[in-house]
């Protein structure tokens, strides 16, 4: 089970940071490597230090790259199976197309989780979680600023439509006990409101350096009372953190592990 293999990760590593793997093609080819070494140095160097590792299918596919993203998830397979990969894709669509997405993540791909989009209803998740020993995680309350203009709208029942989505995963979606939601570090308030609506449900929280999401604030609305329950992800203040071609490894490491302490120190975990 995908939730149980990301908690085991968590307790061995210390660790709630997520690390997404967004390959810049500008940046990578700066530092004069190939793609697939670029990822391999990065994962090595923070491995660690992680509960889970990342890769957006976007920035794959948009350099042609989907065998280096299959190697890459096989390598961590390989190399740190005790480390989950999450397939950050936010797929979404009718059952048919929903199933092929599911066959995309889970066997071409063989992802331990894939991001979904929910706002289609809750038929088109269900090819997805049939899958029981794989992670469902759907958007809910996303850290893009006009994230408000559809997630935060009243509805007749007294919720936002967040909450309402956030109600659904916690109870009629979720029969697997493996579906997640998607809740960004740029509205910890609205973190707390889903925090007490889903119990004890994972979350996986975007949003933290680079889009201005407070770690602190965060870690206040949304951890549980066992110091779990989030995956903190940071791609670029990680990945990108140094661009010396001698050295950048050794920054994502470092940067790795001052998020990593940060948190901890919070969890009152030296």
């Amino acid at each position: 089970m995908f939730i149980q293999k990301l908690e085991k990760a968590q307790n061995k590593n210390q660790s709630l940071v997520c690390v997404g793997l967004d390959p810049n093609q500008q940046k990578i080819q700066a530092l004069g490597l190939p793609l697939a070494e670029w990822l391999k140095k990065i994962v090595d160097a923070t491995a660690s230090l992680v509960c889970a590792f990342k890769p957006q299918i976007a920035y794959f596919s948009a350099l042609r790259a989907e065998q280096e993203l299959a190697d890459i998830i096989k390598y961590i397979r390989i190399q740190y199976p005790d480390i989950p990969v999450i397939l950050d894709a936010k797929r979404g669509d009718i059952g048919t197309t929903a199933e092929q997405y599911a066959v995309e993540a889970f066997q071409r791909y063989r992802a331990d989780a894939v991001t979904v989009n929910p706002y289609m209803g809750g038929d088109t998740l269900e090819p997805f979680l049939k899958h029981k020993d794989k992670g469902v995680i759907a958007l809910c309350k996303t850290s893009n600023t006009g994230s408000g203009e559809l997630q935060n709208l009243a509805l007749s029942n007294g919720f936002n439509l967040f909450e309402h989505v956030a109600k659904l995963a916690a109870t009629q979606w979720n029969q697997n006990n493996n579906l997640l939601l998607v809740v960004g570090a740029t509205y910890p308030q609205e973190l707390a409101d889903i925090r007490q609506i889903v119990g004890n449900m994972p979350l996986l929280i975007p949003g933290i350096g680079t889009q201005g999401g407070d770690l602190q604030a965060t870690l206040k609305a949304g951890l549980r009372q066992d110091g779990l329950g989030l995956i903190i992800s940071s791609s670029r203040g990680i990945i990108f953190a140094d661009d010396n071609p001698l050295q950048f490894d050794m920054a994502a490491r470092q940067a790795c592990e001052q998020l990593r302490s940060a948190i901890n120190t919070h969890r009152g975990i030296n």
